[in-house]
């Protein structure tokens, strides 16, 4: 007769079954504390899924990260708090339902943004967090239901409650762990999230299972349940075909390359002979115009320095600043530290991307180390005649760390005393505050600065600073290498500021407060707005 008929004598009615001692079924109460630590793993994912898909979508920002936890835990406990209103009769069908429809929405949560999102920007932030509250609701009710369950079986209170929590909590470090190491970088987010959901199903199905002489409606359940799981891996089945569609929406132009790294998510596209790389949905070059930037990020810095033999590049994992430094035959050796080895693994495979580096990786006189580079800093003793730092714009303490007046201190350690460090510094224009910042930093760490700027299409008008331990510097008035963009004229041009970009006083990066980070938010903030 199935799962949903009653085996056994007929004598044991459900209200027999509840008040047998829990030594003489012992397999019910370690399926639900097992259900404990499978539902706690799901509830956590949901909430971390969320917050890095609003991360790698809107930009990494502490508030918004902090209000969808903040949403999150208000709403459990919200759910937790409805749990009482379920009556004891109907306990298992409830907790049933339960994870059904948290397996559905909490799997589907993840697809159905990135959607979303390519359509309209607008909503995503309403439907994200009305997501995180939905969710937060269902998750709540799960384990307040699950002792009321246990307790009814007359399992010891104290018991109960270590037992519970001990497994709600090797719930949530076991998905804690899995989510960056494992799952985001080889499912993917959308995955992940169907996953889950998938697991939160089964949960559902043995439990009516195990419980099938208390649950009510045992038929229906079980229908439901098969059809939501089916649906689950339907929609697992193509979340693949889905997720790129939102990409090539998202990005306008035929997405050839994306993947969520260990660090970030990576997604390359190409339109015509356009290619364009995006970090965290951020775009980093075009490679029409992106030989104006890493010229004018390089060069200033190399030209007057015909004595220079070692160069220091941190970030840059694209290899087209080490393409411009290459072109100095007396560089003898450059060190290219960049946290993400499947980012230079890229750009040192990829045929197009290294015809674009002109193979800039396979050059002898380069030293590739995949590392943090404020921790690489701290064990190195190398000391370079110059120090580039490309790495992407603070939008994120993780990168506003690589701004800050300790690192600028420290990347001085390993610069020559007639050496020269330059920094990509974000837009003057569009983020006047951020650049101000990031200017007032290198102050702060004992550097003299040279600000100076250039315009390339791409982004607009682009900042960059010069640090050096000795005043005096001066522009190169000609260079010895082949260029497409810079030359005399062009070079005077960067380091003349318009009245509508005349630098500002801005206040220092330190790593307590990340105040750049702020700026740059509110700077770029109100230009989207």
């Amino acid at each position: 007769m199935g799962w949903c008929s009653v085996r056994g004598s007929p004598s044991v009615t459900s209200l027999q079954f509840e008040h047998l001692a829990p030594a003489a079924l012992p397999m019910p109460n370690r399926i639900l504390i097992l259900a404990v630590f499978v539902v706690a793993s799901c509830g956590l994912a949901y909430e971390l899924i969320a917050a890095a898909l609003s991360s790698y979508l809107l930009g990494d920002s502490i508030l918004r990260f902090s209000t969808i936890i903040g949403s999150y835990l208000f709403a459990m406990g919200v759910g937790a708090a409805l749990s009482k209103y379920v009556p004891e009769d109907k306990l298992v069908q409830r907790f049933v339902e339960l994870e059904l429809l948290t397996g559905l929405i909490g799997g589907v949560s993840a697809t159905m943004l990135m959607l979303v999102f390519a359509f309209s920007v607008a909503p995503f932030r309403t439907v994200l967090y009305a997501l995180v509250m939905i969710l937060g609701v269902l998750v709540g009710m799960e384990i307040p239901l699950v002792m009321r369950i246990l307790n009814a079986r007359q399992t010891e209170f104290r018991e109960l409650i270590a037992r519970v929590l001990t497994f709600d909590s090797l719930g949530a470090l076991a998905v804690s762990l899995l989510f960056p190491l494992v799952l985001a970088p080889h499912l993917g987010l959308a995955r992940s999230a169907l996953l889950f959901g998938i697991l939160n199903v089964l949960v559902a199905l043995w439990t009516l299972r195990v419980f099938r002489a208390q649950a009510q409606r045992c038929r229906l359940l079980a229908f439901k349940g098969s059809l939501v799981l089916g649906l689950l891996i339907a929609v697992f089945g193509v979340s693949g075909k889905l997720v790129d569609w939102s990409e090539k929406q998202l990005f306008g132009d035929e997405v050839i390359f994306a993947k969520t790294t260990d660090y970030q998510r990576l997604v390359l596209t190409r339109w015509k002979d356009d290619l364009r790389l995006y970090i965290n949905g951020n775009l980093q070059f075009s490679s029409r115009d992106e030989y104006r930037y890493h010229e004018a990020l390089v060069h200033p810095s190399l030209a007057g320095l015909p004595w220079a033999r070692s160069v220091l590049i941190l970030g840059g994992g694209d290899g087209l600043a080490l393409r411009e430094v290459l072109k100095y035959s007396h560089i003898e050796q450059v060190t290219l530290v960049d946290l993400d080895p499947d980012m230079t693994r890229l750009f040192s495979s990829q045929p197009e991307l290294v015809a674009l580096n002109q193979h800039a990786f396979a050059d002898p006189r380069v030293k590739l180390v995949n590392a943090d580079a404020a921790l690489w800093l701290e064990e190195s003793r190398d000391v370079f005649d110059v120090v580039i730092a490309d790495f992407p714009d603070p939008s994120n303490f993780s990168l506003g760390k690589l701004y800050s007046v300790p690192f600028y201190r420290l990347v001085a350690r390993h610069v020559s005393e007639n050496g020269l460090f330059a920094v990509q510094s974000t837009s003057p224009y569009y983020a006047p505050n951020a650049y101000a910042s990031i200017n007032a930093t290198l102050r702060s760490a004992g550097w003299q600065t040279t600000p100076y700027h250039c315009y390339v299409p791409s982004f607009g008008e682009w900042g960059f600073v010069i640090g050096s331990k000795r005043a005096g510097y001066a522009p190169p008035q000609a260079y010895d290498v082949p260029l497409r963009f810079l030359d005399a004229a062009s070079t005077q041009l960067m380091f003349t500021w318009p009245r509508d970009m005349q630098p500002r006083e801005g206040e220092p990066n330190r790593l307590n407060t990340q105040s750049l980070v702020r700026e740059f938010e509110q700077d770029w903030g109100s230009v989207i707005r």
